[in-house]
């Protein structure tokens, strides 16, 4: 059975990605408009570039999905390995979800 804890840090995973995604372009659009920047525009530039980061910070932003992945390479956990690919695929549903809302917003296509 999977565990309650692991059904928690997934669900956390896909909305930690999704703020940390759509936070960072709204604040950053506000900046590219105080300095003069078309924001809709800068929103979807700051998206493609933050992308990536959303999903280092949903999963933790430390060394333990590494630590995982050796765990299951090299100590035969596979268990450790499948939990870890599911949370970065967590990750990754919420920083798509919120690329779409914010595609959605902008009228940009994808």
């Amino acid at each position: 059975m999977i565990e309650e804890r692991f059904m928690a840090s997934f669900i956390n995973c896909y909305f930690i990605g999704l703020g940390v995604l759509l936070g960072g372009v709204i604040i950053g659009g506000l900046g590219a408009f105080l300095v003069g920047q078309p924001p809709l525009t800068m929103m979807v530039k700051i998206e493609k570039g933050l992308k990536i980061w959303a999903i280092v910070a949903a999963i933790g932003g430390t060394f333990d999905a590494i630590t995982n992945f050796q765990r299951g390479i090299f100590y035969g956990e596979t268990l450790s390995i499948f939990k870890q690919i599911l949370l970065i695929i967590a990750a990754m549903g919420g920083t798509h979800t919120a690329s779409l809302i914010l595609h959605w917003l902008t009228q940009e296509q994808m």
